[in-house]
């Protein structure tokens, strides 16, 4: 009687599906119902993976949600992900089967609110400000008269414009090296950072090293608030520029640095002489030693004549005679050796000044030519075989200096003739 029951207790049994596929079935339904969602969360439990995806939990009052930030996505986040920051994330649902668990694949993100950033930022400055990174006895003067500078920035952005445009105007004789980075969201601050580190490893000496970005909201312009920017500009052994937003916006690295601009075109204002006023200046300089050697003439002039009157009351009239004529062959000799020797003085500072301007590499470069060197100078590149991966290049171009990394080479076969 047993074994009758279970077979009719078998035989009305009915199929079961597997967790295979309940669990497929409902990554199907949550990922099609799910792709385009935004969430509002605190973040905690945050964690940066070697690979460079952050893993994170967004959580409220009564729930928590798993959530994943893959590396491609990362910069493109507005804000640092930090743990205790209330933020807005836009994303899609994704059911992790081999766990049976599902998150949320976060593509963008945002602060809910400006009260967090501010009293992060608060706090921060009270940190930085108690270690003595913004002491006024730290900051440097820079350059009179600047050879090379060094501008990390944006190569999309109007900061850049701005910035070569001024510099060409008022000194074009500076040579520039443009070092390009992000200059807003996730990760952008280290970047900017590891400029700074890179621009001090220079074999050229550097004069002034200048950091650029347009004006923006607290969110935008957070990566200059970020302590590890704020400690590479402090570290940083030539003088920087900080020329960021506009003149409401205040960083921690506006006070880090050396000299504040208001704008990226203040920035160029700051770093540079005029060229027209220096030139103006010798000039002067040059009118004033003219003048001096013209008058310098004049009173031994008057004392050769001092001394001959005094002569003439002895009667020595052949003495007299004699100096009277020295004096005169003396004083037009003086005279005419100070014109040519201001001429040849004028002539030269012209000549140097022309020589300068047709000698410089941007009116060479100005025709469109572009020339490209190793960090280590050994000369022009002319082929891959000299260039290794992972080597810096510096490639010099009408408007300034590219500095980039090769990631590798490609050899390109010439095309057969037909």
């Amino acid at each position: 009687m047993v074994a009758r029951k279970k077979n009719i207790v078998s035989e009305n049994r009915p199929d079961g599906m597997s967790v295979s596929e309940i669990t497929a079935l409902v990554k199907e339904n949550v990922e099609k119902n799910f792709p385009d969602i935004w969430i509002i969360g605190e973040i905690s439990n945050l964690t940066r993976a070697s690979s460079g995806h952050i893993y994170l939990t967004l959580k409220d009052e009564s729930a928590q949600l798993r959530g994943v930030v893959w590396r491609g996505a990362v910069p493109m986040l507005a804000i640092e992900p930090a743990d205790g920051l209330e933020v807005l994330c836009h994303g899609r649902l994704e059911v992790y089967a081999a766990r049976g668990t599902y998150q949320v694949s976060i593509d963008k993100m945002h602060v809910v609110g400006m009260g967090v950033l501010e009293s992060r930022l608060l706090l921060l400055r009270e940190k930085l400000l108690q270690e003595g990174l913004f002491d006024p006895h730290r900051k440097r003067p820079l350059p009179e008269f600047p050879k090379r500078i060094v501008l990390v920035t944006s190569p999309s952005g109007a900061a850049i414009c701005d910035f070569l445009e001024t510099l060409k105007a008022r000194w074009s004789v500076a040579e520039v090296f443009v070092m390009s980075v992000r200059v807003q969201g996730a990760g952008a601050a280290e970047e900017i950072a590891e400029a700074i580190r890179q621009a001090n490893l220079l074999s050229l000496p550097i004069d002034a090293l200048v950091i650029a970005r347009g004006g923006g909201s607290l969110e935008d312009l957070w990566a200059f608030n970020e302590e590890v920017l704020v400690r590479a500009i402090a570290d940083s052994r030539i003088p920087v520029v900080s020329g960021v937003g506009h003149e409401i916006d205040i960083t921690l690295a506006d006070l880090a640095a050396d000299v504040r601009a208001l704008t990226p075109t203040d920035a160029a204002v700051k770093v540079s002489p005029v060229l027209t006023q220096v030139l103006d200046l010798l000039n002067g300089l040059l009118h004033r030693a003219h003048t001096a050697l013209v008058q310098r003439a004049n009173q031994a002039s008057e004392r050769f004549d001092s001394w001959s009157r005094r002569l003439a009351m002895h009667e020595p009239s052949r003495t007299i005679q004699d100096r009277s004529d020295f004096l005169d062959r003396t004083s037009s000799h003086l005279a005419s050796v100070m014109r040519v020797n201001v001429e040849r003085a004028s002539e030269r500072l012209r000549a140097a000044a022309a020589q300068l301007e047709a000698n410089s590499p941007l009116a060479i470069l100005a025709r469109g030519y572009c020339v490209a060197w190793t960090d280590d100078h050994v000369g022009v590149l002319h082929s891959i075989a000299n260039v290794q991966s992972g080597a810096f290049l510096t490639t010099q171009c009408t408007d300034g200096r590219i500095i980039s990394r090769v990631l590798k080479t490609e050899s390109v076969l010439p095309v057969a003739p037909h």
